[in-house]
């Protein structure tokens, strides 16, 4: 890359003042460098603050399909902090879509979703936090790039229901969720759970996936896969019963809630 046109330092100093003379084209290829860095400074202080929010004042609408086929590629990256947040910037891109209809083609969300559903039940690097890279929260950053992609195709929405399911209860799994990534998850469910078009059976039915992950289980320490999927359905229940603020519950909300609760009798049996 030739020298910057952006003092990032300086960007950062001032607030994250938009660089009017600096090409769009040019701020994305910087910003791309930028997001799969290692460092947690460069990534997350200075690459990913500022395009969230240029992103959301809409000063990057003539790049916005760019920059969303630019994330994508990082679900193939080497590298765990590139992969952790291309959904990231990916939820970004999709909130912005939204509130501009046809500034992204359901072509290029169709793309992006391919790659997202490939990636997020399937990574193992699960961490939240790394004292070298920072930030990773890989099923944090997925879980809201899921609501994201449920409110831009909402086709998908059982799907990714489903996929939220298989990434609670992934086997794999050695991390232990410690940075709330159930409450992320939770939301994320709820949202999906959002829409009104959704029949009870649809709204329950992705249960099915976590219900046969739990089948079997005994006595013996609780594996990290089925600590996280209890940790992940208590904070759903949570969820549907308070709501989300300014959103509410979701129209099958009571009926989710009771199968929750057939699940969680599993482990707490005393439960009346």
């Amino acid at each position: 890359m030739t020298a910057d046109l952006v003092d990032w330092s300086s960007i950062a100093a001032s607030d994250f003042c938009y660089p009017e003379a600096v090409p769009a084209s040019r701020l994305v290829e910087e910003l791309s460098a930028m997001l799969v860095s290692s460092d947690p400074k460069v990534r997350d202080d200075y690459a990913y603050t500022a395009a969230a929010r240029w992103i959301r004042e809409g000063r990057l609408d003539a790049v916005l399909e760019v920059l969303g086929d630019r994330a994508t590629t990082w679900f193939t990256h080497a590298e765990i902090q590139a992969r952790t947040f291309a959904p990231l910037i990916l939820c970004s891109v999709l909130t912005r879509g939204d509130s501009v209809p046809g500034l992204v083609m359901k072509e290029a969300a169709e793309r992006w979703y391919a790659g997202f559903t490939a990636w997020c039940p399937a990574e193992q690097d699960t961490r939240g936090w790394d004292d070298s890279l920072g930030w990773l929260h890989a099923v944090a950053h997925g879980a809201d790039a899921a609501a994201a992609f449920a409110k831009a195709l909402p086709q998908h929405r059982t799907e990714l229901l489903e996929l939220c399911a298989y990434r609670m209860a992934a086997p794999q799994a050695d991390y232990r969720y410690t940075q709330l990534e159930e409450a992320r998850l939770a939301r994320a469910l709820t949202r999906v759970l959002q829409d009104p078009g959704l029949t009870c059976e649809q709204a329950t039915s992705w249960l099915t996936v976590v219900a046969e992950a739990l089948n079997g289980g005994g006595h013996g320490p609780v594996p990290i896969w089925a600590f996280n999927t209890f940790a992940t359905l208590q904070s759903l229940h949570l969820h549907l019963t308070r709501g989300i603020a300014d959103e509410g519950t979701p129209p099958h909300a009571e009926a989710v809630a009771a199968q929750l609760v057939d699940l969680l009798c599993l482990p707490y049996y005393w439960l009346a």
